[in-house]
């Protein structure tokens, strides 16, 4: 077994999710809905006069509506969420480049952890720390699929730009005040590579050593991620990288999710297991855009961990303050998932 990373933020992480089932927080996008922002709140002063539209960019957000970014963070904190993620899913020169803005990236990045880090001060108690996990969200573009159906052997970006642009992100969020990185929502696994090697890379460069999360995503029944790979596959892809959580968000429900999340739970049995669905399926006919109510969501997350699956449960898309809530409420009476435990053996001494 390899020796226990000492990590020089996020110290206490490993300590809370042996202890307990972490939360983490839910949807940033449903919540910014709530506020029905306009294209003026978008721009604010300094990009009103940018050339193309900004509705939409809520990374852009932690510059020109930071009270909004904090109320919603401190609502995850208020509902319970021991862990926020920063306002950063598509906070990459690549993502922002759509937008005109690429040569904002970094700062969104500071901003957006220092946000995050603010809020999470704020609420944190000596029994009860909060902790600000960096997300690196996936780029519109990726490194294993063409973006050409006629041309499968098409890429429009390498390794190399990916690399570069995760670890400008990276480095935003690390002068921010971010206490973990989490890289998710990956549906190619390339690209998460390519986020990994350059944590690693700034960790090695910086002295600095924080826990790292990675979170993949299944698509449809298929129980593959777009790029193709099982969640057995993902995970051997990913292991080397020596996460302290690895799991699933998005896309599915946790109806949906629960087999692979279950695949995840026993295949990964020397780390721990992070799991976030989305409140079920779209329905443009519900105030959140999706099917679950709180309390349904709150049920099929106490059934994981009643099942054993969990060590970090939240919500994903169409999630709320009031679906976090809930779920902290279900799982609390829930010892959370053991690393190593003898089921595993077998697979480990591998």
């Amino acid at each position: 077994m390899n020796a226990p990373i000492a990590y020089t933020r996020g110290q206490a992480l490993p300590g809370v999710l042996a202890q307990r089932i972490a939360i983490i927080d839910g949807a940033m996008g449903t919540m910014i809905q709530r506020y029905k922002l306009s294209e003026a709140d978008f721009r604010g002063s300094r990009f009103q006069d940018h050339a193309k539209d900004l509705r939409g960019n809520n990374d852009l957000l932690q510059l020109t509506r930071p009270d909004v970014i904090r109320e919603i963070h401190e609502q995850y904190l208020a509902a319970g969420a021991d862990l926020v993620e920063t306002n950063t899913f598509g906070a990459t020169r690549i993502a922002q480049e759509d937008y005109g803005l690429g040569h904002v990236a970094r700062e969104l990045n500071v901003e957006a952890a220092r946000i995050a880090r603010a809020a999470c001060d704020k609420f944190s108690t000596p029994d009860k720390p909060r902790f600000v996990a960096g997300a690196l969200g996936p780029t519109p573009r990726t490194a294993s699929i063409s973006p050409d159906v006629n041309d499968p052997g098409a890429r429009n970006v390498s390794f190399d730009e990916l690399r570069d642009a995760y670890r400008e992100q990276a480095e935003g969020l690390l002068e921010g005040g971010c206490d973990l990185f989490l890289v998710e929502t990956i549906f190619d696994t390339l690209n998460a590579k390519a986020a990994i090697f350059a944590l690693d890379a700034l960790m090695e460069d910086t002295g600095e050593r924080l826990p790292v999360v990675i979170s993949g995503t299944v698509t449809d029944a298929s129980g593959r991620i777009l790029s193709g790979q099982t969640v057995a596959a993902f995970w051997h892809s990913v292991r080397h990288a020596r996460p302290l959580a690895v799991g699933l968000n998005c896309a599915l429900g946790a109806t949906l999710m629960r087999p692979y999340i279950e695949e995840l739970a026993k295949v990964a049995g020397d780390t721990y297991i992070s799991c976030y669905p989305n409140a079920g399926l779209p329905n443009p006919m519900s105030d959140t855009g999706f099917d679950e109510t709180p309390p349904v969501t709150g049920a099929l997350m106490e059934e994981f961990a009643k099942s054993g699956f969990l060590n970090i449960a939240g919500g994903c898309c169409g999630t709320t303050p009031e679906h976090i809530a809930e779920i902290a409420r279900r799982v609390g009476g829930y010892r959370p998932r053991t690393r190593h435990d003898p089921l595993f053996t077998g697979l480990l001494a591998a």
